[in-house]
Parts: structure tokens; C-alpha cells; sequence
């Protein structure tokens, strides 16, 4: 046999993995730009750990500045196949209350796809969002990175205003069974100024999710329902907004709106 040819296969063994392409998103903030490595989501949600089924006492803090806390609950719900998806409904209350009082009228939800939302806001105002990117990531069974990149129309009484946000989060659950997370985010033009597009107003926040559903053991994942069990579904029409990132649809859309994100 070739001598080279032979030490093929050893070269190949010790050629390192390419880095993950969230790993490199966080890397290169805040100088993000599009296109960025994110799939189309398809009609797919996106499926958490199963160590964020439950409810919980959600706070986010700026990074920069002196504000206070944002607080709302939040709730995640199993989806059948050993992970947990957010309760929309819930959490887009909790959010919208936090964030915008009674300019959220309500939202309304496509039920053939879970990633787009339609609010309808005061003022005779309506704001389209849907998820055109995904990706997401588990470092070690108690890491978790997703990356969302989220088209926002905004339509009122003058021509429509179309942008589009990206948020990436990273999640640590602990060993007292709360979890902590850090969410990168970052806005873009109009895809009709052109699909590559630098960011812009780059944010960092912290956040921090404490149980609150008694009876779950988020410290060792136990309290979730096994495989195949699933939650009840949420009431009909209720109020959406993407889970623990209120940015990417109605805390954009104001007045009066609050310039932070939970």
C-alpha cells in the first residue's frame, strides 16, 4: 500500500470540527450582518429542553444602563417528544402587560404555523410577524443556544414598515433548578432595501427564569411529562408573542414603547 495513502485516515482523525455557527455569531458581536446562517423554520416551532417545561418568574436586565428589571412569567409546555415548546398564549399576556400596558389590543395566532403572528394594536394598527430563520443548539445537556431571525410588517394608517430583528440567546440551566440566560440582539432594514443588511442598535441583556409550578423538579428534569404526554392546548385566539424575545414583534411596534426588550 502507498505510504501516503495509508496516512490518510490518520490525518483525518485528527482534523478539528468546524465551529458551531452560533459559537461564531457570538464571536463576531455586534458586527452581525445578513445573510446570517440561519435555515427557514418551515412550519416547525422551536423545541426547547425539556428542563424549561413549567412556569417561571422571568426578569431581564440591560447590560447597559441603570433601568430596573423587567419582570413577567412565563410558561413552557412538553411537546410530546421529550422537549417543551412556549405557551404562546400565556406568555404573550404576561409580556404584552409588561411591555405595552393596553396598547396590545390582542394577538392573534396562524394555526398553520406556529411561527407567524398577526397583533393588533390602538391607533388602527396591525403587526405582521413571522420567523424566517432558526437554529438552534445544545452545548451539554445543560446548555442550549437558538438563534431567530423574526420579518416584522408593521401596517397602519401610512405605508406599511417592514424589518426584520435578530435575537440570540444562551441558556444554562443550574443545579437549584433556575435557569440563566444572556440574549444577543440586533435590528435589520427592509429586506426590500436589499437581503444583506449590516445591524443595527445592538442590545445585550440577562436574564434569569425562577420555577414557580409547584410539583416540578426543574433541578433534575424530572417534573416534566414523559414522552407522548402532552399539555392541554391554550384557549383559542389568545395574545402571542415569541417567548423571552417580547423584541421581535410588539415591543417594537409602540407608542408608548418601552426601549428594552424582556
Amino acid at each position: 500500500m502507498d505510504p501516503a495513502a495509508a496516512a490518510l485516515p490518520a490525518r483525518a482523525a485528527t482534523t478539528p470540527s468546524l465551529p458551531d455557527p452560533l459559537e461564531q455569531r457570538l464571536e463576531i458581536w455586534p458586527a452581525w450582518s445578513l445573510p446570517a446562517p440561519l435555515p427557514r423554520p418551515g412550519r416547525g416551532d422551536l423545541i426547547w429542553p425539556a428542563w424549561f417545561w413549567g412556569e417561571w418568574e422571568v426578569s431581564s436586565t440591560p447590560m447597559e444602563g441603570a433601568e430596573p428589571p423587567l419582570r413577567w412569567r412565563a410558561r413552557f409546555l412538553a411537546d410530546g417528544n421529550g422537549g417543551a415548546v412556549a405557551d404562546r398564549a400565556f406568555n404573550a399576556s404576561q409580556i404584552g402587560a409588561a411591555l405595552l400596558g393596553d396598547q396590545l389590543l390582542g394577538v392573534r395566532n396562524d394555526p398553520a404555523n406556529p411561527n407567524r403572528q398577526v397583533a393588533r394594536l390602538r391607533g388602527d394598527r396591525q403587526l405582521e410577524s413571522t420567523v424566517v430563520g432558526r437554529r438552534s443548539v445544545r452545548r451539554d445537556g445543560a446548555s442550549f443556544l437558538a438563534d431567530e431571525l423574526t420579518l416584522l410588517v408593521l401596517h397602519g394608517p401610512d405605508n406599511p414598515r417592514i424589518s426584520r430583528v435578530e435575537v440570540l440567546g444562551v441558556w444554562q440551566r443550574l443545579e437549584d433548578g433556575s435557569i440563566t440566560g444572556e440574549q444577543w440582539q440586533a435590528s435589520y432594514t427592509s429586506p426590500a432595501e436589499g437581503l444583506a443588511a449590516a445591524a443595527e442598535n445592538p442590545q445585550r441583556y440577562t436574564l434569569r427564569l425562577v420555577p414557580l409550578r409547584p410539583g416540578s423538579d426543574h433541578a433534575s428534569g424530572t417534573g416534566a411529562p414523559a414522552a407522548g404526554d402532552r399539555q392541554s392546548p391554550p384557549p383559542p385566539d389568545p395574545p402571542a408573542v415569541r417567548p423571552l424575545t417580547p423584541e421581535s414583534a410588539v415591543a417594537k411596534a409602540g407608542p408608548p414603547q418601552p426601549d428594552r426588550p424582556g
